[in-house]
């Protein structure tokens, strides 16, 4: 059974950083494409970011690009974001999502979720 585990979410003052994690059990993230995505209340689901199933490619909402980073460490079977210059607009809660298949759609095919992890900026 695939799992997903986000962590590092917090309160924090505009201009702040936080690093969050996500930790997947009943799979390896090796080899498969990972998405970070959030939804703020009353929004619909957002996506954020995203890492290729090689590692070597990455994908950014236009709205976090050049602040947020998203790696992987497939030793630790983890995904990480790390999300600097916070916004009060980056409120929301964050998920992280796997795919079934490896070869899927980077930017909207994912089969399994995380609970999220609430991230809210101050002004």
């Amino acid at each position: 059974q695939v799992q997903l585990e986000e962590s590092g979410g917090g309160l924090v003052q505009a201009g702040d950083s936080l690093r969050l994690s996500c930790a997947a059990s009943g799979c390896t993230v090796s080899g498969y494409n990972m998405g970070w995505f959030r939804q703020a209340p009353g929004k619909e689901r957002e996506f954020v970011a995203a890492t290729s199933w090689t590692g070597i490619r990455t994908y950014y909402a236009d709205s976090v690009k050049g602040r947020f980073t998203i790696s992987r460490d497939n030793a630790k079977n983890t995904v990480y974001l790390q999300m600097n210059s916070l916004k009060p607009e980056d409120t929301a809660v964050y998920s992280c999502a796997a795919p079934e298949k490896r070869f899927a759609d980077v930017f909207n095919e994912y089969d399994y979720w995380g609970q999220g992890t609430q991230v809210t900026v101050s002004s």
